[in-house]
């Protein structure tokens, strides 16, 4: 299939199952501890995002989501990457502070609605190639 043009928010790569969800506050609605969601009324609680690509359109909630985000990748069980449509500062710095402290290397994309919803649909891994914030990332999805 043919990568998606994404836009660099986080440089990395990354390559793992994808899991699609609604918005998700990681402030009180993730145990990073634990890598799991917490948040009762989220339709995804109780799933790991642990060594996922989390493919969302944004995130939820507090400013205090990039903390529990940075704990979480330095606990092993955060998202191995992100997808969003819309630009997030709030997990962008999250996964910067995690990249440069913990060397986890978690890209974060930008992609249009048309490549989300592909993406948010696929049954399948998917791959982030984001080595370079100044060039267009690709997403690909990677057949099972």
């Amino acid at each position: 299939m043919k990568p998606f043009e994404a836009v660099t928010l986080v440089p990395g790569h990354a390559q793992a199952a994808g899991i699609a969800l609604p918005p998700l506050s990681f402030w009180g609605g993730y145990d990073a501890q634990r890598g799991v969601i917490v948040d009762a009324t989220h339709d995804g609680h109780g799933q790991s995002l642990a060594s996922r690509i989390l493919v969302m359109p944004r995130a939820r909630g507090s400013s205090s989501s990039s903390s529990v985000l940075a704990e979480a990748l330095r606990n092993g069980t955060g998202p191995a990457g992100i997808v969003l449509t819309e630009r997030d500062l709030i997990l962008s710095i999250g996964a910067i502070v995690a990249n440069e402290l913990y060397a986890s290397n978690v890209p974060v994309v930008m992609v249009d609605e048309a490549a989300f919803a592909q993406l948010a649909r696929a049954d399948a891994h998917i791959e982030i190639e984001a080595r370079d914030a100044t060039l267009p990332a690709t997403v690909r999805i990677i057949a099972p």
